[in-house]
């Protein structure tokens, strides 16, 4: 991780603990005094955001370390797993808010929230839209895991609040129609923000588990890559590529075909042109490996009668 994307990526993270912190304290203040369950559950989804984002500044700041003996690839993978405490994090809100809100249900509700909550809800609602955006960007221009299940986190916490102003706002109504049912529209929408939190965290829990598996980039997705390989001179064919996602960079294997009469020396050459072109071209590729063949069309350099070559190929 260079030190400028880091930067970005860390400044990015502190607002989210801010924002956050400032949003769930709001929230759990004016939702103890307006006597609101769904208000409630938001400022844990809140509260839980602000420990997911201080799990995705400790994994980048593993990130960031250079490469060791222990890990020559480098501590890239540190940003998934950090998404993935975060994932487990937000299982275990969605489970503790759920209880709570059945829990109101099957003790009654006799009054509805007090009219304040909602204008907390609806400032919830702008704020967190806009870290929104602004995480979700941020992470896709550095290509950070950690950013963009963060980001989504905060795009959770807008659904939530708008299921609990939802939820307030009926139970507000229940008390100007005189209808005392509407009052359990409130711990309703509480339970509502319990499934929300929970279908969000098992999808980026997945996603997090995914990106830890060094798994190769689709053909559509190394397109990109492969025409820009193509397209380097010296480089007849190229015979196989694959990107490696590791973390949130990638790390591309690839084998190209060069005229079998040039020396080692301008194989090697053209093989670090290839290198160079690729890393310098796309930032998210951190390192690429190039096996050297001779290009061989079958004709004329070769026979179908012909022995197989035993002799090795030049490697990068």
């Amino acid at each position: 991780m260079t030190e400028e994307r880091y930067k970005q990526a860390a400044a990015g993270a502190w607002i989210g603990i801010a924002g956050n912190l400032a949003l769930a304290l709001l929230k759990g203040v004016t939702g103890y005094m307006a006597n609101s369950k769904a208000l409630m559950a938001d400022a844990f989804h809140s509260a839980s955001d602000v420990v997911g984002s201080v799990a995705v500044l400790v994994g980048l700041r593993a990130a960031k370390r250079p490469p060791d003996e222990d890990h020559p690839y480098g501590h890239g993978k540190a940003e998934p797993i950090a998404a993935i405490v975060l994932s487990v994090l937000l299982l275990v809100v969605g489970v503790e808010i759920g209880i709570s809100a059945a829990k109101s249900i099957y003790g009654g509700v006799h009054e509805p929230p007090e009219g304040f909550a909602l204008t907390v809800l609806i400032l919830s609602i702008i704020v967190k839209e806009a870290m929104f955006q602004y995480k979700f960007r941020l992470g896709k221009k550095l290509a950070s895991q950690a950013l963009i299940a963060n980001a989504w986190e905060h795009r959770s916490d807008v659904y939530s609040s708008i299921a609990a102003f939802v939820g307030v706002g009926g139970a507000m109504l229940g008390s100007y129609f005189g209808n005392a049912y509407l009052y359990y529209l409130d711990p309703i929408a509480g339970l509502v923000v319990a499934v929300m939190v929970l279908r969000m965290g098992y999808r980026l829990l997945m996603d997090s588990v995914h990106s830890t598996m060094d798994h190769v980039l689709h053909q559509e997705d190394a397109a990109d890559l492969l025409d820009t390989v193509q397209r380097i001179k010296g480089v007849i064919a190229v015979d196989q590529l694959r990107a490696r996602e590791h973390g949130h960079y990638v790390i591309v294997d690839v084998k190209i075909s060069v005229n079998p009469r040039i020396s080692i020396q301008e194989g090697h050459d053209i093989a670090k042109i290839v290198k160079h072109t690729l890393m310098k071209r796309f930032l998210h590729v951190s390192d690429v490996f190039v096996h050297v063949n001779p290009y061989d069309a079958g004709y004329p350099y070769k026979s179908a009668d012909s022995e197989p070559d035993d002799m090795p190929t030049v490697l990068h």
